[in-house]
Formats: C-alpha cells, structure tokens, sequence
C-alpha cells in the first residue's frame, strides 16, 4: 500500500522526472475488480434481466501482472464502466473463461492470461511505471495514456487490412486479462495513446472506447461515411454511445434524430445541440404484437411519427445499438437505400425484421465492432483537439464500483460512468488549461450530476 500513494504522489508531482518512474518501486499485489471461474455456471437458468451482478462481481487483491518484452505496465488512475463489463458479470453471451482460455492457445505468451479470476474493464487513463524491451522508443515510463482497447495480433495478412476482420484481434479486458478496472492495467504498446491533457483523468478514461466505436460507425469507410446533411437517427442518444454519436454527427454537419425514454434525457441530448429529439414516452411504440408477429401499424405510424419531426425528409443512417426491440423499426424506417450501422444489442441479440424493406429498398446493414487502430487514433486526437467532449455523468470509485455495474445494467445511468483507480479524487490530471477554459466548463461537464 506504501508503494502504491508513493506512485500516486509521484504522478501528481510536476517535478517527478523520468528517473525517477525508472526507479519507481512496484507493490506485489493491486486492487481489481474481478469475477471468478468458480462462480461461471453462477446464474445457471436464471434470466439475464434477473441476474444480480453484485453476486459475481468482486473487489479484491490480486498478484500484479508481470511485463512482458512487448508489453507495457500503466498506473491507472480511472476508468470507466462499459457494458461488456456487464456481460462478463452475467456471464452472457458466454463466460469470459472462455475467451482467457482460447487466448492462452493463441500464443505462448498469453498462458498467463487464463487465470481463475479475470480482471475487467476495457477502459483506463494513467502513466506508464514499467515497460518492456521491445516497446516502440516512442513510449517512455513516465507517459500519460489513455488505452486503445483493442488488442491485435500482427499475424494473420488478413488484420492488415482492417484488424477488425482478424478473428485473433481481442477486446483487452472483455476478451482478455488485465483490464483497466484496477489499479494496474497491463497493455500491448499498440494499444498506447496520448491522454487529452485538457482533461482529468476519469474524463479522459471515459472516451475512448466509446468514442473510437462510435468514429468507426459513422465516420470511417468502414461505417456509415456520414455528408454534410444526412439525417441519422440516433437510438438511445443520452446514454454513452448516443451522446458520443450526436457529436460525430453533428461535427461531420449531419443532422441527428435522437430517441430518448424520458422529458429529462430529451432536454439532456438538446443541450448536446440536437434539435429533433423524440421522447418515447409521450407515445409508446411497439414494434411486436404480443404473439410475437410484427405490428406493422405502429412501425408505419413511427416512420410517420419521425419523417414529421424532420419536415418530411427521410432517415440516412441509422445508429444501431439497442437491438432486438428496435432493429425492425431501424430497418422500416431507413430511407430507399439508407444504411443501419450496428455495434451492440443491448436489448437482445435476436433481431427480427421484414426482409423485404431491406432488399427491395436496397438497404445496407453494416455490422461495426470497436475500431482499428488507425480509427482510435483518429478519434482520440478530436478528444485531443476538444472536439468531442466527454459524457461523463457520475464517478465511482474502484472499491464501489460496482454500484456502477449495476446502474448500468439496470440502465439507470445516463452518459457515461466513470471509476477513480488510483486517482485519490475528481478533477485531477488537468495540464491544458488554457483549452480547457476555450471550451468550458459547460461543454464539458454537460453530463454531470445528470442522475436519473
């Protein structure tokens, strides 16, 4: 514990120098919130909706993990709460045993990976304590990070392309160990990327995962490619990824159609600059009739409902991440060769829809998962720039985080919810001021204290 507040004086300390991280001295063990290969068959028949994650979710010490030749140790002082983390506490789809184990069989050097506890998290801000032999010169112990989380392979010609397409490209901290919800993360340097210094640490660790996946759908030739004046509609728009994605689409001078569940979020995702917000609680939808089939009525009347909104112009894009109860209404209400960018369905992975919509109207469904690296890059430099700001609403800290996990599940968040690792408070980290204040406050705090 000594070594551990030595390190956290040490990083806030203007005058530490990069001696003196070389010389740093390293505890044995951390804090981490983790689940255990004991407690995988936990939930077994229970349905998701009913599984109480603080069951399988714990806070505790584990062996700090040993650096390898290409590897990079990062002291971290947040990070922030994703719902693959809520996956992996409920076990779903699969365990994420599963994942450790088919990532220790890829490569000698990941045994070390399937551990009988799995460390979580897939996003982290901090400084780099120790770093292997191999590691690019441009990374030097003492460097403040924020974390791409995507941990590529550089063997298969196919990841050359696009390292998404490679089947060995893993998402760090979901699909392998040692992720950013603990005191220590360890990364491949691939996986380093300059921290927003206009940002203190829990806002900066709060964007990059989301940030990056939301640059892929809508930006990159990978994703939608959104004009100057495309109408995307945007599912969700005050929670993490639709917040993120009202910025892309507004930057990129599109014009964002958010649905939002209550009169709180729609004046939330106005102040974010969205003109044509849709409140679906003034007028319930159901896409499902109750034997299942479609309900074709309130599909008509929605496409109706959102075409009015916006002076009777069709729908470009549409920004997928809610799944099985929206997909169908995403495809009907998609223009005469639109395209549906998906990344996640939250509300099931079942999705049902009438094909017919979709090929005799020439529709595209374009699956999107994380981002290369090429695209993270490119995202965080926006964040570097203050281009896209954070959407954080509320911070944990490590030891309660998993009050966070479960306000997520529970979808009773908004934005994005951050986690103080070895950061001591809020606030801290910030060395730009002056961009900081070009911004302001109220851009970048939009989000705060936003609880429902």
């Amino acid at each position: 514990m000594l070594e551990v507040n030595k390190i956290v004086e040490m990083i806030e300390d203007d005058k530490t120098t990069q001696k003196d991280y070389e010389n740093i001295k390293l505890p044995d063990f951390m804090k981490a919130l983790v689940t255990l290969k004991e407690e995988e068959n936990f939930f077994e028949g229970i349905q998701i909706e009913d599984k109480d994650i603080s069951k399988t979710l714990h806070y505790k010490e584990v062996p700090l993990p040993k650096v390898e030749e290409d590897e990079v140790l990062v002291a971290v002082m947040a990070s922030g709460i994703n719902h693959n983390t809520v996956w992996s506490a409920t076990f779903e789809p699969l365990s994420t045993f599963n994942f450790l184990s088919y990532y220790a069989k890829l490569n000698p050097k990941n045994k070390k990976h399937n551990l009988d506890y799995h460390i979580l998290g897939s996003d982290a801000a901090g400084v780099i304590v120790q770093i292997g032999k191999t590691v690019n010169h441009n990374w030097k112990v003492g460097d403040r990070v924020v974390i791409y989380p995507g941990v590529i392979s550089n063997i298969n010609p196919q990841g050359y392309n696009d390292s998404l397409t490679d089947p060995d490209t893993k998402a760090w901290g979901y699909e392998t160990n040692f992720g950013g919800l603990a005191q220590f993360c360890l990364v491949k340097s691939s996986q380093l990327m300059k921290k927003p210094e206009h940002l203190s640490w829990e806002e900066a660790a709060s964007l990059s995962l989301v940030s990056s996946t939301a640059y892929r759908m809508l930006v990159s030739h990978h994703g939608a490619q959104i004009r100057q004046g495309d109408n995307v509609l945007i599912w969700g728009g005050a929670g993490g990824l639709g917040a993120i994605g009202i910025q892309y689409v507004l930057n990129g001078g599109g014009i964002p159609i958010v649905v939002v569940s209550s009169e709180e979020k729609a004046q939330l995702v106005k102040k974010l600059g969205c003109e044509f917000v849709f409140n679906r609680a003034n007028k319930n939808f159901n896409f499902f009739k109750e034997n299942g089939t479609f309900n074709e009525r309130h599909l008509i009347a929605f496409k109706s409902t959102i075409e009015r909104l916006i002076n009777k112009e069709s729908i470009d894009v549409v920004y997928e991440h809610t799944g099985k109860e929206t997909f169908a209404a995403s495809v009907f209400v998609a223009k005469r060769g639109g395209k549906i960018v998906t990344c996640g369905s939250t509300t099931g992975y079942e999705h049902f829809y009438d094909n017919r919509y979709l090929w005799m109207h020439v529709k595209s469904i374009i699956g999107s998962h994380g981002a290369n690296i090429f695209e993270a890059y490119n995202a965080n430099r926006l964040s570097c720039l203050g281009k896209i700001h954070p959407i954080l609403s509320e911070v944990f800290t490590l030891k309660d985080s998993i009050k966070g996990c479960i306000k997520v599940k529970n979808n009773q968040h908004v934005g994005k919810i951050g986690i103080l690792c070895l950061s001591p408070k809020e606030g801290l980290g910030i060395k730009n001021n002056e961009l900081r204040e070009k911004i302001g406050e109220n851009k970048i705090n939009i989000f705060r204290k936003q609880i429902i």
